[in-house]
């Protein structure tokens, strides 16, 4: 059995019991919807799919595309797009607006935030 030890030089914050319930659970839906390959995939085509004029996204703050352009680089129907978008937005990893016909997603960088803090 090995040790384990935070190695960094701030000391984490203590949840009282309630709290750490509250984030265990959080975080398991999150991780348990990240573990659909699919829906790994749809995150992480975020910083590849071609919006607008052609031009790649690379940065988290710019990251709306349609969910039609996901449809095609994935190669899955627009609805099972659609499905897998819902299951992101109801963990919180984005947030979804309409303008019209277009559904336009994007990551909720202070989601990501919080997954990197446990690690």
């Amino acid at each position: 059995m090995g040790i384990v030890r935070n190695m960094s030089n701030s000391k984490p914050e203590k949840l009282n019991p309630d709290e750490m319930d509250a984030q265990a659970e959080k975080f398991a839906r999150i991780f348990k919807a990240l573990s659909n390959p699919n829906r790994l995939k749809i995150l992480l085509e975020f910083a590849r799919c071609p919006v607008g004029n052609g031009n790649l996204t690379t940065s988290v703050d710019q990251m709306e595309n349609c969910q039609q352009e996901f449809a095609k680089v994935l190669g899955l129907a627009p609805s099972t797009i659609s499905h897998h978008f819902k299951e992101l937005r109801q963990v919180g990893l984005i947030t979804v607006r309409r303008e019209g016909k277009t559904l336009f997603v994007q990551v909720d960088t202070q989601v990501l935030d919080s997954i990197k803090s446990l690690f």
